[in-house]
């Protein structure tokens, strides 16, 4: 097929060529005197994108999920109950996780297009006057229905009901797109890949611990090895890692960071929000919904749109995939054939998304959706149009 694939999934990203050429680097001596002068900026410099200066970053060759991992046996020990919530695929892959490391998972259920329910939150950890729960397991972006939890109200609940539980987040498809402020809002290990807002491939797990979740490690017995953050401890003030680096892709997500430091975090996260919201605008001149069920819950990484009754979203996949070579994200477990999802984070602008509405529209058409042919385009362009930053007169 002529042209490029247009990957619009909610992940992997685009790659921008930067950051490509940054990863095109011969093999080098991962233990000489000059490797230091890569991982000792790194690290600092992630710290920016994480938000915090109390806490300490780490970076893994392995994934977000080994970040799941990561989080709960450096920090817990067997039997240990932390509490979660089941919204989304996502969110039942940690509480999955989380049960075959033998924690004791205290977890409730939620309607799919809903978050984290902030009142059921506060009054649980009111009801656990004995601080039973030794952690939060929360989801910041729900990827798979494209809903995002309010972080400073699970924050609010810890600190009114003065519970000393850890605050765990997985960032996943959200850290270098959403807002984020580690140490602000006080996160004890928050994670992410590098296959999403941080524009690489999948391979690097990226983690921001706090102090407190620090010294949680020295009691905590959860067997661990690779996945130990204490040999990283040992090796990266010197600029060096316990084991062989995935050098490639540390020069890449140096890069990466400079690109995101570069355009200013709050400028990415501004960027992320005003491109969903064209997304949005789509959706609504289509008469279609949201899989997210209230504004206060869209998210600005990933759309998840809900298909008519009688229509399955897996044809709308394939018409556009086979027929104009777009890849879009499908729906996952209960939302299957149901949904599919507008991936709009990483390295993007507004002409990048419109191949993505537009190419919906069309995949839609034919799979018999009855839209009319070119209201989505039309209403995200207007919207963009009239909330672009404004330019100098030209001389």
């Amino acid at each position: 097929m002529a042209g490029r694939n247009h990957l619009y999934i909610p992940g992997p990203t685009n790659i921008p060529d930067a950051v490509l050429s940054a990863m095109h680097v011969p093999s080098e001596d991962h233990r000489s005197p000059n490797f230091p002068k890569l991982v000792k900026p790194l690290l600092e410099d992630l710290k920016k994108v994480f938000r915090t200066e109390k806490g300490q970053c780490f970076v893994f060759p392995a994934t977000g999920t080994a970040g799941w991992e990561i989080a709960i046996t450096n920090t817990l020990s067997p039997g240990d109950k932390v509490l979660a919530y089941r919204f989304g695929q996502f969110t039942h892959l940690w509480i999955d996780l989380a049960k075959r490391l033998q924690m004791d998972v205290e977890f409730h259920e939620v309607p799919w297009g809903e978050g984290v329910p902030l009142d059921h939150l506060e009054a649980r950890l009111k009801e656990d006057k004995n601080h039973e729960i030794k952690a939060l397991l929360i989801c910041h972006n729900e990827t798979a229905t494209g809903v995002t939890s309010d972080l400073p109200g699970v924050r609010k609940a810890l600190d009114s009901t003065n519970h000393p539980a850890l605050f765990f987040v997985d960032g996943v498809s959200a850290i270098g797109s959403l807002e984020y402020r580690h140490d602000d809002w006080g996160i004890d290990v928050g994670l992410a890949g590098t296959q999403k807002g941080f524009m690489l491939p999948a391979g690097l797990a990226l983690l921001a611990f706090s102090q407190k979740a620090l010294a949680a490690r020295e009691h905590a017995k959860c067997p661990r090895a690779f996945l130990d953050i204490h040999d990283h401890m040992v090796h990266n003030p010197g600029g060096y890692f316990p084991y062989t680096p995935a050098v490639p892709m540390l020069y890449g997500l140096k890069k990466a960071v400079e690109l995101l430091l570069e355009e200013g975090m709050d400028n990415v996260y501004a960027r992320h929000a005003r491109l969903a919201e064209g997304v949005r605008r789509a959706v609504g001149a289509w008469g279609l919904r949201m899989c997210a069920r209230d504004p206060k819950w869209y998210s600005n990484s990933v759309t998840a749109i809900v298909v008519p009754e009688g229509f399955d979203a897996r044809d709308v996949m394939h018409y556009a995939y086979h027929r104009y070579n777009l890849s879009l994200g499908a729906g996952l477990s209960e939302v299957l054939g149901k949904v599919f999802r507008i991936g709009h984070l990483g390295d993007l602008n507004e002409l990048m998304l419109a191949s993505a509405i537009v190419g919906s529209e069309m995949a839609m058409l034919d799979a018999g959706i009855q839209v009319t042919p070119g209201s989505g385009i039309a209403a995200a362009s207007e919207y963009w149009r009239q909330t672009a930053a404004p330019l100098a007169a030209r001389a």
